[in-house]
């Protein structure tokens, strides 16, 4: 009995130690390892750093994906918004079925919904911010869009536009580009690879 008493008292010392360890005050950790010292006999051990566990360290742009990644699974348009990085950083595709309807570039009120919670996670970056816009490869020709190079700027200017007026995104770290057809992320010679084709897509810059 003497025996397995001391054993849970061993083990009860352990883990106390292993709860503290996650936020350790130095000070506090070597008066406590000296009581210890006092109680089970033996010198008190020195803290040294190495021994100091190396703390997580969470980064703005992993942040912002544990963010939009959440985003996207609460949204009810989670079937319409996706986030991918690559080399030039992390691209959010929105797709045209919440932010435009066909052949226009005025944002829909389901848009400004989804800028909105987009805009309160970006805002926090100090990256420069580059809004795109893409058609599919059918050809448009209206009196206010010529082409698919029209309508694919205009779209990335009113989304710029709104983000910067609206939700207060800072101008100087913004730009827009037009793609019209030529950026697909799927092919064109179906319906479902021409829908995920339109879209807007904001990219925050890797610095």
């Amino acid at each position: 009995m003497i025996t397995y008493a001391d054993l849970i008292t061993l083990l009860l010392g352990l883990f106390i130690l292993l709860y503290t360890a996650s936020n350790l005050d130095i000070q506090k950790y070597e008066k406590m390892l000296g009581a210890f010292g006092d109680v089970f006999g033996g010198q008190t051990p020195k803290l040294k750093i190495q021994d100091l566990p190396e703390p997580m360290i969470i980064t703005p742009i992993d942040r912002l994906k544990i963010e939009m990644n959440q985003l996207i699974s609460d949204s009810e348009f989670s079937n319409s918004i996706r986030m991918e990085e690559n080399e030039r950083g992390i691209v959010i595709h929105i797709l045209e079925n919440i932010v435009f309807t066909p052949g226009s570039a005025e944002l829909k009120s389901t848009s400004k919904i989804v800028l909105n919670r987009i805009a309160d996670i970006i805002k926090k970056l100090p990256n420069d911010i580059r809004v795109e816009g893409h058609t599919d490869n059918i050809p448009i020709s209206s009196a206010l869009y010529p082409s698919n190079w029209h309508l694919s700027v205009a779209r990335a200017l009113s989304t710029a536009y709104y983000l910067i007026n609206v939700e207060g995104v800072p101008p100087d770290r913004v730009s827009i580009v037009g793609n019209a057809e030529y950026k697909p992320i799927e092919s064109n010679e179906t319906a479902y690879g021409r829908a995920l084709n339109r879209r807007v897509d904001i990219v925050i810059i890797k610095k």
